[in-house]
């Protein structure tokens, strides 16, 4: 297994990375009415530099080059889960969301 301890991931990588959170930013903004600007930042994470970590505590490891999907079905699929839970969090908390 390639190891990225010694080289940054492809900037291609990060772009659809980039552009799927961002589309489910997109999506939650258009369901909630809640502006949602994608937060996200890569940057090493750990002695061995071979993970990525993202704000919220989500990490991308090791596996950050293979980023991406074999149909748009399986992209839609990816990104709908996000949004729909996201929306019900809005949903069962509409005061902490809006403050």
């Amino acid at each position: 297994m390639r190891s990225l301890s010694s080289e940054n991931p492809d900037p291609d990588v990060l772009w659809r990375l980039d552009m799927f959170y961002t589309a489910v930013g997109l999506a939650i903004e258009e369901r909630s009415g809640l502006v949602t600007p994608p937060m996200m930042e890569m940057k090493p994470m750990g002695a061995s530099d071979d993970c990525f970590s993202r704000p919220g505590g989500w990490s991308l490891c090791r596996d950050i080059h293979r980023f991406g999907f074999e149909t748009f079905r399986k992209l839609a699929e990816a990104g709908t889960k996000p949004v729909d839970d996201a929306t019900a969090a809005i949903e069962a908390y509409p005061d902490v969301t809006r403050a």
